[in-house]
């Protein structure tokens, strides 16, 4: 008897832990950086990859406890502001120069390059992301990744 209820518990062990290696995809984000303004008093501008979990999301808001205001915007010299940018289930979403990316406006003029900042990513079903970000100089090249 003692032989089947051990047998039983680790058949059972082993079916838990085969559904915790499933595949379902989890939100996340990475590669945050933040490249800084050439002009004092100009925005600086936030890049991120969010990787979309296991139901499609809108990302409604950025933003940097060292920012007064940020706004999310796609394009590079011909920009506009967008309110939500979708995220599909599974799916990837880069925001990078040229395309999708978050203005920080008003920013603490202390932060430098070579800072790790915050960055607070709000999702439509409520839930957040912290993404650390590293500040990069105007002129300075993106960071690989």
């Amino acid at each position: 008897m003692r032989r089947a209820t051990f047998l039983g518990l680790w058949a059972l062990a082993g079916v838990a832990t085969l559904g915790g290696c499933s595949s379902k995809p989890e939100l996340s984000t990475e590669e945050g950086w933040v490249r800084l303004a050439a002009v004092p008093g100009r925005p600086a501008a936030a890049y991120f990859i969010i990787h979309g979990g296991p139901k499609p999301l809108n990302l409604i808001g950025v933003s940097s406890d060292v920012a007064i205001t940020s706004e999310m915007h796609e394009g590079g010299m011909a920009m506009k502001k967008v309110d939500s940018v979708p995220i599909p289930a599974g799916g990837t979403v880069a925001f990078q120069p040229g395309g999708r990316h978050v203005m920080l406006y008003d920013m603490n003029p202390g932060v430098k390059p070579g800072r790790i900042l915050s960055l607070l990513l709000t999702f439509s079903d409520g839930t957040r992301l912290r993404q650390g970000a590293r500040v990069i100089a105007a002129g300075d090249p993106a960071p690989k990744s």
